[in-house]
């Protein structure tokens, strides 16, 4: 069949709706007839009717049609080009040869790009839609211009973006009672197109516009679909053995697969792109403001759909236990994977909001700044079930913006204290109920959020909130009694969450009336907690910091001046009976100890050695009076410590402590004199029997008669001779 009689006939099939099986041959047909016509106007024709076409926009198929033709234009600008290429080399090889011969000219309709280009821009004509065009340009655009190809010229590139934009803003700008342009379409076409234009292009979009329309995209029907997924997978678990069964034909992992493959889903990294953009440069921050609402209410419907299904029942330590093989291969890594990336693309966004609140005059304002962080956390508090998993919040982006919005926050204090009381569990009438632990793994979850959160708050709170909002809620993780044996990871996260709460209350001088109530009852509870449940480093630390609190200059030394003597003597008082084994004190989690090693990343210790190097950690803070009665006390344990290697490792901690400018000017000069002339080194080196040696008075010079000298020396009496 001729191109004209093609041309012709697939005319005539655009007039009616057909079946699947025609309508693929038109579409087919289309892109040959956008290949090969060589008559500019019957470009545009073909363009002009295929934007109107029954057959193409009266079938209903939504997404999948506007893909459609975003693709065919995207394959005929590729086979232009190529068919241009190819032709210029067939003439050259022709120059080469002489100029005889009849080579062929290379498949298509012999246009070059740019003539080929210009043909199908007019066929946009205003029969159509502005969005319909905009599928178009993008299409082009990526045919050409995409992979590096520069296939048309300078002037035409920027005449094909200056397209797309204009068809883009006219999209969004349409006033009413005309019907808006569908979201959908307009941010694919956008989401394909905009890693392509410049940057004098992309600052010509309507920002402002296109930030609802990019989140109806993104949240709503043609993406993740306000995270209705979530609410139908637990209608399709099943229990099979004691074994939760969630099978590769349930309606919910089908429907899963088909939303995996939506082009607005398999770009949700690029479509979050575009809409940070979008909101970085939008002039209205109240949209801004209105994204962030939305994203709040999305991930807070989507952490219900979740808790409301069975498999958030599980610890991530669990599902290999409580998870049948089909689902632990296959469906269950599908889910994580859909989890994450709808994590990521939200987190994407929300980067781009606190960037903009550091510098918008209206989102940093004092009324509004607070506002802006407490919404951010709320939503990295709703995906935190994903983002807790494996590490998943370590990224750099993730970690912007956690901070960022933390360090905003914590400069007012009754935000803080109202996006506390905000996330706090609803009160128990029962105080025994009030300090259980969640049984439900996904509660325990948030719990972790609410603490490592809490920790970064305490400076601008006032001592009553530190002590109801931080403290108390802590207490509860601080005296579990599970067997170290049996403790999750989680809830070893969480046990030292606990702790780091804590001792950020009582690092606040303004708290110094709940350090006094509070620092023997939480070193009671370090002890009681050690070794079993928290790690060496996280022991040394808290009573590091509790030793820190309660010494000059803070405020508690002042009315408690002996209670760091005290907390230091319960320490060395559990020297001698604390366990001296290497393999005693290991992390909570199971580890694994290589010979010589480290365990769960810290040097290899015992609770003894721990001990005393937990008094070394505390020399710096000592007040003046008491510092070189404690050097020689701390040095008189190391020689308590049973085990030579963890010893030597003790003895290079003491070393370190003197020389790597962990003390102040006064006590660094203590040291010195108290290591070289009062028999320091002898006491950390050999102990008492070093001390006792360096104490003794030296030997009497034996007499003058009995000097030891040379062969045929004379002596004295003949010297004077």
């Amino acid at each position: 069949m001729s191109i004209d009689r093609l041309l012709t006939t697939v005319l005539q099939l655009f007039q009616d709706v057909h079946d699947d099986a025609r309508t693929e041959h038109i579409y087919g047909s289309t892109a040959a007839l956008l290949t090969n016509l060589s008559n500019p106007l019957n470009l545009s024709l073909l363009t002009s009717q295929l934007l109107t076409a029954p057959a193409i926009w009266g079938r209903r198929d939504g997404m999948r049609t506007c893909y459609r033709i975003i693709s065919i234009y995207n394959t005929a600008a590729i086979h232009v080009r190529r068919n241009e290429l190819e032709k210029a080399k067939n003439k050259g090889q022709q120059r080469a040869g002489g100029g005889g011969g009849g080579g062929g000219g290379g498949g298509g309709g012999g246009l070059s790009s740019d003539a080929w280009t210009t043909a199908v821009l007019k066929g946009a004509d205003d029969h159509s839609g502005r969005w319909q065009h905009l599928l178009v340009f993008s299409g082009v655009l990526m045919g050409m211009e995409n992979g590096n190809r520069h296939s048309l010229s300078r002037g035409m590139r920027a005449t094909v973006e200056r397209a797309v934009v204009t068809a883009a803003n006219l999209a969004l700008q349409i006033p009413e009672p005309e019907p808006a342009a569908p979201p959908g379409p307009v941010a694919l076409a956008l989401n394909y197109a905009f890693p392509l234009l410049s940057e004098s292009s992309r600052a010509g979009l309507d920002c402002d516009a296109l930030v609802p329309l990019a989140t109806r995209a993104m949240l709503g029907e043609h993406g993740l679909q306000d995270g209705l997924l979530l609410a139908t997978i637990d209608q399709d678990v099943r229990q099979s053995d004691e074994k939760f069964m969630w099978a590769e034909t349930s309606p919910s992992y089908l429907h899963l697969q088909q939303l995996e493959q939506r082009p607005l889903l398999s770009g949700l990294g690029p479509l979050s792109r575009l809409l940070a953009h979008a909101v970085q440069h939008a002039r209205d921050s109240r949209v801004v403001l209105q994204l962030q609402d939305d994203l709040v209410a999305f991930t807070a419907r989507f952490l219900e759909h979740w808790q409301a299904n069975k498999l958030s029942e599980l610890e991530s330590s669990e599902e290999h236990l409580f998870l049948t093989p089909e689902t632990l291969q296959t469906t269950w890594p599908a889910l994580w994977q859909f989890l994450k990336k709808t994590m990521y693309a939200i987190v994407a966004v929300l980067h781009a909001i606190v960037a903009r609140s550091l510098l918008d005059r209206h989102l940093r304002h004092p009324t509004t700044a607070p506002a802006v962080a407490t919404k951010t956390l709320h939503t990295l508090r709703n995906l935190y079930f994903i983002s807790s998993r494996n590490g998943s919040d370590a990224f750099q982006v993730y970690v912007f913006t956690y901070l960022t919005s933390l360090d905003t926050l914590a400069r007012y204090g009754p935000a803080c204290a109202a996006f506390l009381l905000s996330l706090k569990k609803p009160p128990i009438p029962s105080p025994a109920a009030m300090m259980m632990i969640p049984t439900h793994p996904l509660h325990r979850t948030l719990d972790l959020f609410y603490l490592n959160t809490a920790e970064h708050l305490p400076l601008n709170l006032p001592p009553a909130d530190c002590d109801t909002l931080i403290i108390q809620p802590a207490t509860t993780y601080l005296t579990v009694t599970t067997p170290p044996s049996i403790l999750s990871p989680r809830m070893v996260q969480l046990i030292e969450a606990a702790h780091a709460a804590v001792l950020a209350c009582l690092s606040c001088p303004h708290n110094a009336p709940l350090a006094i109530a509070l620092a023997p009852l939480y070193a009671e509870t370090l002890f009681a907690s050690f070794p079993a449940h928290i790690s060496p480093r996280q022991f040394r630390l808290a009573f590091r910091t509790v030793v820190q609190v309660v010494s000059p200059p803070f405020p508690v030394s002042a009315s408690q001046p002996e209670l760091a003597e005290t907390l230091l003597e319960m320490v060395r008082f559990r020297v001698g009976a604390a366990g001296t084994g290497r393999g005693v004190l290991l992390s909570p989690v199971a580890v694994e100890v290589e010979e010589g090693g480290s365990v769960g990343g810290e040097e290899a210790a015992s609770e003894q050695s721990t001990l005393v190097l937990t008094l070394i950690d505390a020399l710096p803070f000592l007040r003046l009076g008491i510092f070189e009665e404690w050097m020689t006390l701390v040095a008189a344990a190391i020689h308590e410590v049973e085990d030579p290697a963890l010893r030597e490792g003790v003895k290079r901690r003491f070393w370190e402590l003197l020389v790597s400018g962990e003390m102040d000017v006064e006590r660094a000069a203590i040291g010195v004199a108290w290591w070289g002339t009062m028999g320091g080194r002898e006491a950390v080196l050999f102990g008492a029997r070093g001390v006792a040696a360096a104490a003794a008075p030296p030997p009497p010079a034996p007499p003058a008669e009995e000097t030891y000298m040379m062969s045929g020396a004379l002596g004295g009496a003949e010297s004077k001779l």
